[in-house]
């Protein structure tokens, strides 16, 4: 599926890169270097650049989000683990119940870790 998306893409981008053959020099300006290259291959360089870094970018402001939706997964497992804990109890105190035995000795609740 994702191919159907990305092929016409890839033959677009193809196109404009033979369609733009002019060489063109790039220069920056402190440094006396010069880059010589196809008009077409130059502007999809820069532009993977920019994508590249405008991804990194998206992906840095992403990280406190993760953080705190692995610190709320914890937590959420913790309570799980703890409401389990619970469920049983109170299995064992019903079957306990239907079987007339006097009612255990309620323990504390179990301290979380």
């Amino acid at each position: 599926m994702r191919w159907l998306l990305f092929l016409p893409l890839l033959v677009l981008l193809a196109l404009f890169a033979l369609s733009n053959p002019q060489d063109v020099e790039l220069r920056l300006w402190p440094f006396d270097l010069a880059w010589i290259s196809p008009l077409g291959i130059a502007v999809l360089i820069l532009c993977a650049v920019a994508f590249l870094l405008g991804a990194g970018l998206v992906w840095a402001a992403g990280i406190p989000a993760r953080r705190r939706a692995a610190r709320i997964e914890e937590a959420a497992r913790l309570l799980e683990g703890e409401l389990a804990g619970y469920r049983t109890r109170e299995e064992q105190a019903r079957r306990d119940a239907d079987l007339g035995r006097p009612a255990a000795q309620v323990l504390p609740a179990p301290e979380p870790r």
